[in-house]
């Protein structure tokens, strides 16, 4: 496992998602998104499981309108915060891949696959 930095606690809020480029973009590392809800992180891949695209068309624009649901910028589809399962929109059934977080004293780190 590789672990990657992420931000400091104070840098992530309730309501709030904020996307990440970790390592070597030529390398095809991951980038990743978090969500801090009722005071939890949640972290996933950036990559709707409809078509492997990235959530976001704005920077850190991973929520709906409502800050209660993660929504996928290019048709619409959402997933629940806690569990990444999408709700509604063409991959109703799957999921967003869960990427495994470290607190530490620093912040928050995220674990990927080497």
């Amino acid at each position: 496992m590789q672990k990657y930095f992420l931000c400091r606690y104070d840098e992530l809020t309730e309501g709030q998602s904020k996307g990440f480029s970790l390592g070597d973009a030529a390398a095809g590392t991951d980038n990743v998104f978090a969500v801090m809800k009722d005071g939890e992180v949640y972290a996933y891949k950036n990559s709707c499981p409809h078509r492997g695209i990235n959530l976001d068309w704005q920077e850190d624009q991973f929520l709906d309108p409502d800050g209660a649901l993660i929504q996928c910028a290019s048709h619409g589809a959402l997933f629940v915060i806690e569990s990444g399962e999408c709700i509604a929109g063409p991959c109703a059934g799957e999921a967003l891949t869960p990427v495994p977080i470290e607190h530490t004293q620093e912040g928050l780190y995220v674990l990927l696959a080497e």
